[in-house]
């Protein structure tokens, strides 16, 4: 038994994990213990130690099973995707821990988002590949969770903390797998900025004046449009500048004299003073009257404003521009007063015209009141304005009449051009010498009169003479000072800016464009030459030389309300299909810019519309219906819920569903036929976007996240986008589908690169209220993009080296 025990030993220290019981084991082999004891008890410890390993090692696969199974899993409607999201029920169903309901950061009252610059807080909830932990790591709140990773991220961005997506091994698998090479700088060293603002026509409303205004030089014209206000450059419309500050619906926007200000109104009430040469910082803001501020009027030092509207105790104000201190009353009049005007010479004096049919003067500063004229005007009294010279004010109205007074005792001189005008006059505006003034009227005509001799020296008639046209009714007008060519602009109801000159009998230039929500873009190339079109909420379609920024309205009968979609083809010359709330599909001629005439009915009201391969996809509530020149060819009925999108791109197209099922389909023999199905999210699928080569496929849906899909096999790519706070609009790719550009509804628009699919440049506040499409243009140098402020933006791309 003794010569035994050595080729015991080893193996017993092989197997027990302490040296001390092996001794111990030793001692007693050398004792008197019989053999077939011994031998029991080290073969019951080796059972135990083998054990103990089994069940590490069953313990270490079934972890490793359950992560496989969830990254692979087929979800399913109703699955719940997030844990933070889980209900205390429904953690017990899938066996989720409770989330702890403190953590560190709350025991210390520490925000993570503040500590995104403290290296080493980042560093305990990054891997050492530059991942983030995941709570089962860390232990946060997912309330904090989420905190730390977006703090994490913004580090990342800022360069702060190093990141795992841009590891060049990793970067250049990336690449195989995408099946392009992109340079690796591209993505960090972009910018994004503003280039040009192409912007909403001024807001008219029929029955009303609108004001318009220019500076002192002539160079510029301000008006209010929307909850904008915008100052357009006269010689080139394409030059402007947009100030969205206010909460409300804008009505009027003045210049001061000295041209560095502004002072703009809106239906609230308030009365906002910002600077108009600089960064367009807001100087005051001032509540004047409880209702709908009309007309604004600066004295001759741009030191005080006078404003006049609708209110309930007063219907106007005077104030200071700097502090808005009160210098002075505005009485004598029972109802909404329409307009207001300084004598920029002294003695100062002040006028305002009101719905009372009534003329009131005020003597000033402080302005207080001095006479009235209530027997002149039969009708709203629409505007008044003083000559340049200050000798002459001048008073016209819903009457039809005419009236001149003594520009510094206020007394009547005379009535002139007695049944001129056949309509309301809604405008007057002075010559810089003052031997002129220029009227605009409802019955479509802008007359020039001479002081002096009472009549008419010049006659225009919009939309030709003798015919019946509302749009073309003339509601706003202005002479710009300053200028040597004479230039006037008045202002149609459609929104058209006419540009006249004396001596012409027709407008030199119309500048025309969108007055509502921009809700639908499109791009067509006609050779080298770049053409935008975009339909609005009122049903408007223009089409857009991208060169020169002008915009030219669409001619013949279009639609009558909401555009929902645009879409561009090959027929012919080139067609833009387009899809309305009036639930017809109606197409544009794009080198004459007409309706063809060719109109369809549509099942029922459309949400979106593509075309690819010669076939137009309207998607409506039923399915999608499949036009070819211009007629109905096929129908795709879902069995899913309403269809929310559609896009397609050659014999691929792609549906979106409002249960956030995303079906890709195969055109052929006029329908659809589903190849593979995926669920995007939880969220309804609302924009989609097939690449040039047609080989990915990109999805957004109301929640503002973007994903990216492989076409072939529906196998997905990229989640990771997930920036945008509120509903996705529109998604592009530029031609040689390395970036891909999404609007959302959170007015921004952002620009994300497939090669770093972490990195991201972003467009914040690109149109108020929200942006609504976007789209490449200039070689993919630039971004083209609406929303519901009226204007199409230009959006510049550099490389910041």
């Amino acid at each position: 038994m003794a010569s035994r025990i050595p080729a015991i030993c080893p193996s017993l220290r092989r197997l027990l994990p302490q040296r001390p019981a092996l001794d111990a084991a030793q001692q007693r082999c050398n004792s008197s213990y019989s053999f077939a004891q011994e031998r029991m008890a080290r073969q019951r410890e080796i059972k135990h130690a083998l054990k103990q390993k089994f069940a590490e090692a069953t313990m270490q696969n079934e972890r490793a099973r359950a992560l496989e199974r969830q990254q692979k899993r087929q979800w399913k409607r109703g699955d719940v995707y997030a844990p933070h999201d889980m209900s205390p029920q429904e953690m017990m169903n899938w066996q989720k821990k409770k989330s702890p309901s403190k953590d560190a950061f709350d025991a210390l009252s520490l925000n993570p988002l503040h500590l995104y610059k403290n290296f080493s807080i980042m560093s305990e909830y990054m891997t050492e590949m530059g991942r983030i932990r995941h709570s089962s790591e860390t232990g946060l709140r997912p309330v904090n969770q989420r905190k730390i990773s977006k703090a994490i991220r913004r580090a990342v961005g800022l360069g702060l903390m190093p990141s795992v997506h841009r590891h060049p091994e990793i970067l250049a698998a990336m690449a195989r797998i995408i099946g392009f090479i992109i340079p690796l700088d591209t993505a960090r060293d972009m910018s994004i900025k503003n280039a040009s603002i192409w912007a909403a026509s001024p807001s008219t409303t029929r029955g009303l004046p609108t004001k318009l205004d220019s500076d002192s030089k002539g160079e510029r014209l301000a008006y209010a449009s929307n909850k904008s206000i915008f100052i357009r450059s006269i010689d080139d419309p394409a030059v402007a500048r947009q100030y969205t500050d206010h909460k409300t619906e804008t009505t009027v926007a003045r210049f001061s004299p000295s041209g560095y200000y502004v002072a703009s109104g809106d239906v609230s009430g308030i009365v906002r003073v910002w600077d108009c040469v600089g960064e367009g910082i807001t100087k005051g803001e001032y509540h004047i009257v409880s209702g709908r501020i009309n007309d604004v009027a600066w004295d001759g030092d741009s030191q005080r404003i006078i404003a006049v509207g609708d209110g309930k105790q007063r219907f106007g104000h005077c104030i200071s521009a700097d502090s808005g201190n009160t210098v002075g009353e505005i009485r004598g009049h029972s109802k909404s007063i329409n307009s207001v005007s300084i004598r920029q010479q002294r003695p100062i004096r002040a006028a305002t015209a009101a719905d009372d049919y009534s003329l009131v003067f005020y003597n000033g500063p402080p302005f207080k009141f001095s006479d009235v004229r209530r027997d002149n005007h039969t009708n709203y009294v629409y505007e008044t304005a003083f000559s340049p010279d200050g000798s002459t004010l001048v008073s016209v109205g819903g009457d039809k009449r005419i009236w001149l007074y003594d520009g510094k005792t206020g007394e009547q001189k005379t009535q002139i051009g007695s049944g001129e005008h056949k309509g309301s006059i809604f405008g007057v505006s002075w010559s810089s010498d003052s031997r002129k003034f220029v009227t605009a009227s409802a019955d479509r005509t802008v007359k020039v009169w001479d002081v002096e001799h009472g009549k008419v020296v010049q006659n225009w008639y919009m939309g030709g003479e003798g015919s019946v046209s509302i749009p073309d009714q003339q509601v706003g007008v202005v002479w710009p000072a300053g200028r040597n060519d004479g230039l006037i602009i008045s202002l149609s109801l459609s929104g058209n800016l006419n540009y006249l000159v004396e001596g012409s009998e027709k407008p030199t230039r119309v500048v025309q464009g969108h007055q509502k929500n921009i809700s639908s873009l499109a791009r067509y190339d006609v050779g080298d030459k770049e053409t935008l079109w975009t339909g609005s909420y009122d049903g408007r379609v223009c089409g857009w030389d991208v060169a020169l920024g002008s915009a030219e309205n669409v001619d013949g009968e279009g639609h009558s309300n909401f555009i929902t979609g645009l879409t561009t083809t090959t027929e012919g010359n080139g067609r833009i299909y387009s899809v309305a709330w009036d639930d017809m599909v109606r197409s544009v001629d794009v080198s004459s810019k007409t309706y063809t005439g060719s109109a369809t009915k549509l099942a029922s009201q459309p949400k979106d519309i593509a075309s690819g391969d010669g076939t137009v996809f309207v998607a409506n509530e039923d399915g999608v219906e499949l036009f070819k020149d211009g007629s109905k060819v096929g129908n795709f009925n879902s069995s899913k819920s309403t269809v929310t999108a559609v896009a397609s791109q050659g014999t691929s197209a792609a549906v979106g569903h409002a249960d956030s099922t995303l079906q890709i389909c195969t055109v052929s023999n006029n329908t659809l036929v589903p190849n593979t199905e995926v669920r995007v999210s939880s969220e309804q699928v609302t924009s989609l976007a097939f690449s040039t080569d047609g080989s990915l496929l990109a999805a957004g849906d109301s929640r503002g996240r973007v994903r990216v899909y492989k076409t072939a096999d529906g196998s997905l790519l990229i989640d990771r986008w997930t920036a945008h706070t509120s509903r996705i609009t529109s998604l592009a790719w530029n031609s040689q589908t390395t970036h891909l550009a999404s609007s959302s509804l959170d007015t921004s628009i952002f620009v994300w690169s497939l090669a770093f699919p972490g990195e991201w440049i972003r467009a914040p506040n690109c149109h108020k209220e929200g942006t609504n499409g976007v789209v490449w243009i200039d070689n993919d140098t630039k971004l083209a993009s609406v929303g519901a402020d009226g204007a199409v933006k230009i959006w510049q791309l550099e490389n910041r080296k």
